[in-house]
């Protein structure tokens, strides 16, 4: 399949570099490679369960139950005192 792709100025300067510099052999071989990286990027998201994060959700739940949380406007004010205090 052949597709045609336009690039944004900043994009085709990119590349542009980055096959002067060496790092690909062409500016095909580059989106090849960039596309390649993204799709196994992809690959690995959807085949995430997110296991990794029962944990963290668990604890996040059992602060709230304990009434560790504070509201908005506690964070906010909090904030608005730490910047005051940094600019000065």
């Amino acid at each position: 399949m052949t597709v045609t792709v336009t690039l944004t100025p900043e994009q085709e300067a990119w590349l542009a570099a980055r096959v002067a510099k060496g790092d690909f052999a062409s500016p095909e071989a580059a989106v090849r490679h960039l596309l390649d990286a993204s799709m196994a990027d992809y690959v690995k998201i959807e085949q995430d369960d997110l296991a990794w994060a029962k944990p963290y959700v668990d604890e996040a739940i059992a602060q709230v139950e304990r009434g560790e949380v504070v509201t908005l406007e506690e964070y906010n004010a909090h904030m608005d005192a730490l910047f005051r205090r940094l600019q000065r």
